[in-house]
């Protein structure tokens, strides 16, 4: 008996979608009408949110979860490297080198998830 509960929770547990294994790594974040945030980059108790791989290069991937566009600035200190939409419903994966910092801006009231990954060379 023992064996086959055994087998069922293993396969409840194989068969859950990897999103539902993987949400203790994605933050959500809702942005107010011409708000500017600074995501990472800065450092501890700075960032609105933790890049664990801060140390390396890595991938954001940032999820627009509202009905408005917003976008996502990447800086090297005080140089614009790169700026992009992301409309609703959109997902963007933004590379992040190390010291990069990562920006969200809205015009209009946002609601963002973000997922940081570790870049393999």
């Amino acid at each position: 008996m023992k064996i086959y509960k055994l087998f069922f929770s293993l396969l409840i547990f194989a068969s859950m979608p990897a999103t539902l294994l993987a949400q203790n790594d994605k933050t959500i974040f809702e942005l107010k009408p011409n708000q500017s945030m600074l995501m990472t980059g800065k450092g501890p108790g700075q960032d609105g949110a933790i890049n664990p791989y801060a140390d390396s290069d890595s991938y954001a991937i940032v999820t627009n979860l509202g009905d408005n566009p917003f976008s996502v600035r990447v800086q090297w200190k005080n140089e614009v490297i790169q700026l992009i939409q992301v409309n609703p419903n959109e997902e963007k994966t933004v590379t992040l080198y190390r010291g990069y910092r990562l920006f969200f801006d809205t015009e209009a009231e946002a609601k963002a998830q973000l997922v940081f990954k570790k870049k393999e060379s």
